[in-house]
Parts: structure tokens; sequence; C-alpha cells
């Protein structure tokens, strides 16, 4: 029988072994829950995912079904059709963030003209000028039909832009070569000139920043870029067909006058906020809504969708009113790296506001918050060796014994507490075999416009409520 002082030691010991495993279980699961805290905070990424497959890679099969929906490709990649022409050669990436770094001026003077009474509007069309827009060179191409019967061309999308044109015969002046036969208006029977005299003709300076002209009581567009890219024509309507809809006198620009750098491509299609753009043209069909998913690789599709068809939940942002220019205007409020909000003022986001663009390769930051994000950045990747900047891109790394890195997540949050987490691909970018960069640059100044651009879109469905006054950000969108 067990005595009264066994009983009393039994019972302290089994209690202080109960309390020993409760802190040991304690302690474990703080363990788990930190370890899975770290690796929530970075990606994983093997090297060769930086660079894109030699054969393409299309969408799902889910996005071809939606209606008024088109195929979007990136202009250099196997999946494009330009890119099977050995006449003409990808631009190296050295060549595209300089013409990113042009397009990005040429907003800022855009900006700077709404704001002054010295207007680039003022500008004589058929003086191509030194500033203006820009295309760059990180564009992605849908395919759209034109004229009656219909000629389907390639034509590069972007939100920076109002005014959509092509490429027209007789080329009166001079045409650059593109890769689709270039549109004749003598073979569609449903085409026809905007007179002079017309309302929509003095709609072409919002349009394009330039006072119209007049050539034979016909309207005359004129539309410059800042690396001295330019089109000229006729302002002209005609039947344009988007996927299965058809939009009869449709407003474009038939140039008969272009040069610059537009690639094998036929033109471009505005997706601004203008009356003349497309997606104000196209309202009473889809209400001026739009979005879009650019793939995550050059070798991979993406597409473009016009009207309410979203695929997954969508975060809404608040577009910011406050500012009347035809760009898309949000408000960044905070940015976050591996799961640490960066001390980042609200004033620095606030001093010069921020556009969502398609057509600008990298996000451009005001001083203080790039200044915050290279800092904590190179933190989470100081096991890796630095490597010298490369034009814009000042955060840079060895990566050549490597052949899987760990790299810092980084988040966006946009006003109305719209928390989106970038994917691998939005964070670095390859600049060659062995380094990659922060795929990010610092603005000169304080005051110079924010820019949210492509490369940090990829994968999402970005989406465009227009009427509804208001972004959409979907992740895993393609």
């Amino acid at each position: 029988m067990a005595t009264p002082h066994f009983l009393s030691t039994f019972i302290k010991s089994s209690f202080l072994f109960l309390v020993f495993i409760s802190s040991f279980l304690d302690q474990t699961h703080a363990f788990e829950a930190k370890n899975s805290k770290i690796q929530h905070s970075f990606h994983t990424i093997e090297i060769s995912s930086f660079f894109p497959a030699s054969v393409c890679s299309p969408s799902k099969d889910s996005i071809k079904k939606r209606p008024s929906t088109l195929e979007v490709f990136h202009w250099h990649g196997p999946c494009s059709k330009l890119s099977q022409d050995e006449v003409v050669a990808a631009p190296s990436l050295s060549d595209i963030l300089s013409h990113d770094q042009s397009r990005v001026k040429s907003i800022r003077t855009r900006l700077d003209s709404i704001r002054t009474t010295d207007k680039v509007k003022d500008e004589k069309v058929n003086l191509p000028a030194q500033s203006g827009s820009s295309l760059g060179s990180g564009n992605y191409l849908v395919s759209m039909g034109l004229g009656s019967p219909k000629k389907t061309l390639s034509l590069i999308f972007d939100t920076g832009s109002d005014l959509t044109w092509t490429q027209c015969q007789p080329c009166a002046r001079s045409c650059y070569k593109q890769q689709d036969p270039i549109f004749d208006p003598k073979t569609s029977t449903s085409y026809s000139n905007v007179s002079c005299t017309s309302t929509t003709c003095s709609q072409l300076s919002s349009a394009t920043g330039n006072t119209p002209s007049c050539s034979l009581g016909t309207c005359v567009y004129g539309i410059q870029y800042g690396d001295q890219s330019f089109s000229v024509g006729l302002f002209s309507k005609d039947t344009l067909t988007i996927a299965t809809d058809v939009f009869p006198d449709f407003m474009f620009g038939c140039g008969q006058n272009n040069r610059g750098l537009f690639g094998r491509t036929a033109g471009l299609i505005g997706l601004g906020r203008d009356p003349l753009s497309i997606v104000s043209q196209t309202a009473t069909k889809y209400g001026k809504y739009f979005s879009y998913c650019l793939p995550s690789k050059a070798s991979s599709t993406g597409y473009l969708t016009l009207g309410k068809a979203t695929s997954g939940s969508v975060q809404f942002t608040p577009f910011d009113s406050s500012q009347g220019s035809s760009f898309y205007f949000i408000s960044i409020t905070s940015i976050t790296v591996s799961g640490q909000q960066l001390p980042i003022g609200g004033a620095v986001f606030k001093t010069a506001g921020a556009i969502i663009d398609s057509g600008t390769v990298i996000t451009r930051l005001p001083p203080a918050a790039y200044s915050a994000l290279s800092a904590a950045f190179k933190q989470g990747m100081k096991k890796y060796p630095a490597a010298p900047a490369f034009s814009i891109l000042d955060t840079c790394y060895d990566l050549s014994n490597y052949t899987s890195i760990s790299v810092p997540t980084v988040s966006f949050t946009f006003d109305g507490e719209v928390k989106i987490n970038l994917s691998p691909s939005g964070i670095m970018i390859a600049v060659s075999s062995t380094v990659a960069c922060l795929a990010f640059a610092g603005n000169g100044d304080a005051a110079d416009i924010g820019i949210f651009g492509n490369t940090q879109q990829l994968a999402f469905e970005v989406v465009y409520d227009v009427a509804g006054g208001k972004l959409g950000f979907a992740a895993a969108g393609c």
C-alpha cells in the first residue's frame, strides 16, 4: 500500500512533468509559427524562372471562353507572330529601360502641361516634337478587326493613350514596316473621313495633346512621342470588331506619316479616359469597364476583356478623382517587405500622387519610398553578393553560384485598405544570365509622379471600372 509521502512525491513529479511538456509544446508552436512567418516572408525562386521559355504557353481555356475577350501577347515573346520575323531582333533590356525612361519623362511633361497655361496641345501636328507621349518597349499586343470586310490588325494596347490609330494606305509620306498588311481604306465599304468642322475633330486636342489641322475638308490628327516617334494622318471612322462584337463608326487615326519605335505592330489602342478612347466609344456595350492580365513571362499569354467578366475575388481601390487627366490616378498608402510595413510617411505618396500605367515597365516611386524599399530589400538579400547597377536599376545581385534564391515578399497597399502581394516576377528582373535586380526605380524629385508599372502588374487581373471610379486587383489572373 502506497504511503502518503510517496503519493505526494508522485503527484508533484507528475505535475512538474506536465508543466515541462506544456512549456515544450508552447515553444514548439512558437517556433513553428515563427518559421511559418519566415517562410511566408520570402519567395523561393528558381533562377531559371527569370527567363521565358522558347515556346508559347497559351492562357487558360476558361479565359478564352469569356465574351469580348482578346488574347494578350508580349510583342517580343514566342506567342507573338511579330517575334517570328527574323528581320527585326528584340530590343535589349538596356534599350527597353532607356525607352521606359523616355516614356516616364513624357508622362511628366503631359501632366505638367495640364497644370500650366503652356499647353502641349498648342504644338502643330505636322512638326514632330521632342516631347509628348512615349510608347516605351515593354508593351503588349492584342488583335482587333477593322473595316468591312474586317482586316485583323496587331495593336499595342495602352492605358496611357487615348486615340486609337493604325497605319493606312497609301502612306502618303512614310510608313514603317509592320507584320500585318497595312490597312487600305479603299477596300472597306464602311470607311469615311471626319470633317474638319465636326465637333469630334476638335476633341483631338485633348486626346492627342495637339490641335488638329485640316486637309481638303478632312480632319487631320497628329500625335508625337518622347522618343521622336510620331503618327500623323486622317481622322476617320470605320467598323471596329472586338471578338464577336461590332461597332460601326468607330473613330480612329488613319496614319499616313508614321515613324518610330513601334516594332512590327500596326498601331495602338488607346485605353485612356478621354471621350475618343476605345473605352468611351464602346461605353454603350461595355459600360466603361475593362480588365486585363499581363502574363508573368513573355512566353505566356494573358487577356484583355472589354466589359464585366472578372474571374476571381476583386479588391477595389478608388481612382483619385481630384485629378482631371485622362490618366488613371491611384493612391498608394504603404509598402510592406517581408511582412514588415516600411516607415514611409503618408505625405511621401501624397506629394506627387501616382498613376497605374500598362505601358511603363518599371514602377517609379518617390525618392524616400524607394530608399526605404531598397534598404529593406537589401537586408533580406544580404547573403547574396551585390552586383553593379544596371541602367535605372541600382539594387542588383550576382546569382551566378545559385540555382534558387530566397527573395523578400513585397506588398503594396492602396486607398481603401486594398493590399496586394506582388508575384515573384513583379519583384526582381533578370538583367543577364547571372545578375538580377530589384524591379523598381526611384524618382529624381519628390514632386515627380509615381507610376505603378506593368512589371508589378504581372499575373494580376487588373480591373478598370471607369464608370464606377475604381480600380480592382484579383490574384492569379493568368
